[in-house]
């Protein structure tokens, strides 16, 4: 059956940084501990094709004139071979900054092995943006992963293909529909003008500039034990906050230091978050859909030097809450291709100071029969902006964060160290319910020369974490 359609202006935004920006696609990892083949792989692909629509789909036309087209596809799988289990690294970072070739397939997949240990696999998924949010893809990987099972175990699939939704806007309430929803759209602009004169939040500045064509995205990642991610989470709870909320105060933290180099001064900063609106729909979308399906929420702070870590935390919650509780909630998708052609058009300007996408605590199986699921995180495409954002999700009771960055913007020493901030104010938070900006650490001096070695980076990284 086919699911042609006109794409919608938020997913035309998805494709026009796809062909214009080096990707703001998708990357889903996950560890996997046992026997996993190419072929296994394979045929589990082609299920899942079965199952979700938009995976049979391509998008052709020109930027002007959008659409899905239903066909034959094969999506690309490729097998690498790695001697160490860190270099799955250097596999995503590839995988960030290779566009997809989206008139051919929307999803590709790399299978990485490891030669050293045989037993341990690295599945890494890139998907792209106007089909998938992070949300969905951390669920593909769950239904991959249990076909893979089924097969190994010659165990009978029962596939039921899930229907192809329509554009977002059509699964909007009626608020958002028409005249009502033009004026809301026209408010949450004003207001977001509005504070962004009130607060004018201030940046990192950037360490070279290049057209956005040329940029990459950078990767850093970083885990929190699961003992740190216990102790974070009860200290949002005594603190009466969110785990989102404290990691949206950590990253301004460790970002506000950094731009102001370390001096006592005022800051406006702002904070970008995604929000899942799937049970704000209508009807209310489950996460096993493989869709485009969040807006987004822009909170405006001051940092003053006696700014307490947790008021910062409960500060970032009730602005969230606010966009939450009411219609400002859908409005993002409505004009995100206005924002993103804008941005590049103006390529020195900043959407917000930093960005967390946290998908929270994620429960989907660890065993399948002679495979475990060990690790899984995930990361989005961000050459074409210049802040550091990190993506977030818990998994077997520990944290993990991927933190990326438009690269040379950033750099990688640069975000190495503000990656390494950022846990260390976290944990130190976790211990100080009277943690301010002003008793901030800097876990690895701010000034390092641009020379500076990996090697080098990777000793101060386990000093830091050492000292943490």
């Amino acid at each position: 059956m086919p699911y042609n359609r006109k794409l919608s202006p938020f997913e035309q935004a998805m494709e026009i940084l796809n062909r214009r920006a080096t990707t703001y696609n998708i990357v889903t990892i996950c560890r996997i501990n046992g026997i996993f083949s190419e072929e296994i792989l394979r045929q589990a692909l082609e299920v899942l094709q079965s199952r979700h629509p938009r995976l049979n789909c391509r998008i052709v036309g020109k930027l002007s004139s959008l659409r899905f087209e239903t066909g034959v596809i094969n999506i690309p799988l490729r097998v690498v071979e790695k001697y160490e289990p860190q270099q799955w690294q250097e596999v995503a970072l590839e995988e960030l900054n290779q566009k997809i070739e989206s008139h051919k397939s929307l999803m590709r997949v790399v299978l990485v092995q490891i030669k050293n240990q045989s037993n341990i696999n690295y599945l890494i998924t890139t998907i792209h943006h106007a089909i998938a949010d992070g949300l969905s893809c951390i669920q593909l990987h769950s239904e991959l992963l249990r076909y893979c099972e089924k097969i190994t175990s010659f165990e009978p699939i029962e596939v039921a293909t899930l229907p192809a939704l329509p554009p977002i806007e059509k699964l909007m309430p009626a608020s958002m529909q028409g005249w009502k929803g033009a004026v809301n759209i026209f408010l949450a602009i004003s207001r977001l003008l509005f504070k962004d004169v009130w607060y004018r939040p201030k940046t990192l500045k950037f360490e070279k500039f290049l057209p956005v064509e040329l940029r990459r995205t950078g990767l850093v990642h970083r885990t929190l034990s699961v003992e740190q991610t216990k102790q974070l989470v009860n200290a949002c709870r005594q603190n009466q906050t969110t785990v989102h909320s404290a990691l949206c105060a950590a990253m301004l933290f460790a970002t506000a230091r950094k731009i102001t180099s370390g001096k006592k001064a005022n800051l406006g900063v702002s904070c970008w978050s995604p929000i899942n609106i799937r049970n704000r729909l209508q009807p209310e979308i489950s996460n096993e859909h493989l869709s485009l399906l969040v807006s987004g929420d822009i909170s405006y702070h001051t940092l003053r030097i006696n700014t307490s870590f947790w008021n910062l935390a409960r500060e970032r919650r009730q602005q969230m809450e606010a966009t939450i509780a009411g219609d400002r909630v859908f409005c993002l998708p409505l004009i995100t291709k206005f924002l993103i052609q804008f941005l590049l058009v103006f390529p020195y300007q900043v959407f917000s100071t930093i960005g967390v996408t946290n998908i929270g605590r994620v429960n989907i199986s660890s065993d399948y029969d002679l495979f475990k699921l060990e690790e899984i995180s995930f990361v989005t495409g961000n050459a074409a902006f210049r802040g550091l954002c990190v993506a977030v999700l818990t998994y077997e009771s520990k944290m993990f964060l991927n933190f990326m960055f438009s690269e040379p913007a950033i750099s990688q020493e640069i975000a190495e160290i503000l990656a390494d901030n950022v846990l260390a104010c976290i944990i130190e938070a976790s211990k100080n319910q009277k943690f301010i900006f002003a008793d901030q650490m800097i876990a690895i001096p701010q000034h390092q020369p641009a020379s500076l070695s990996r090697s080098a980076l990777k000793t101060a990284h386990r000093a830091s974490q050492r000292n943490l």
